[in-house]
């Protein structure tokens, strides 16, 4: 059996560190000759507001997705095709997993830390990845401890 690599997803955050996460995962690609795919994933407005707003979501929904999609190909670039680069509403962590499973992605590219700091390593998101993954996962520091995302 082959050790190589032949799909790598990155899934970012779309802060300033999912630049460094995604050239990471570029260079494996690029060894291993993979194809490489670039996700984010939106959490529901449901779920953050706990589904008690008394109004429409869904065109809040939709500009965040169309702006997530827009940031999302700022930092894909020319580097990762158009029909990989692909942005979803969901938990990530299981939207991640499914993701994975559903294209054969044999190596998850993540970031350390995010928006929450590096407790995000120990917590939500990083580990979710980690824990229900069937294939290898990657988790790129970013950042220093306790530094201030600008």
């Amino acid at each position: 059996m082959s050790n190589e690599y032949r799909h790598v997803l990155v899934a970012v955050d779309l802060t300033k560190d999912s630049h460094k996460v995604l050239e990471r995962a570029m260079q494996i690609a690029d060894r291993n000759e993979a194809k490489l795919s670039i996700m984010h994933t939106l959490e529901p407005l449901g779920f953050a507001y706990g589904g008690d707003i008394p109004m429409d979501l869904t065109s809040i929904q939709d500009q965040l997705d169309e702006h997530a999609k827009q940031r999302l190909a700022e930092i894909a670039d020319a580097n990762v095709a158009k029909e990989n680069q692909h942005v979803v509403v969901g938990m990530p962590d299981t939207e991640i997993h499914r993701f994975a499973e559903e294209r054969n992605v044999d190596l998850i590219v993540v970031g350390s830390h995010g928006r929450h700091g590096f407790a995000l390593l120990l917590g939500s998101t990083s580990t979710g990845v980690l824990h229900g993954a069937q294939c290898d996962v990657l988790a790129v520091r970013v950042g220093k401890d306790g530094e201030a995302e600008e």
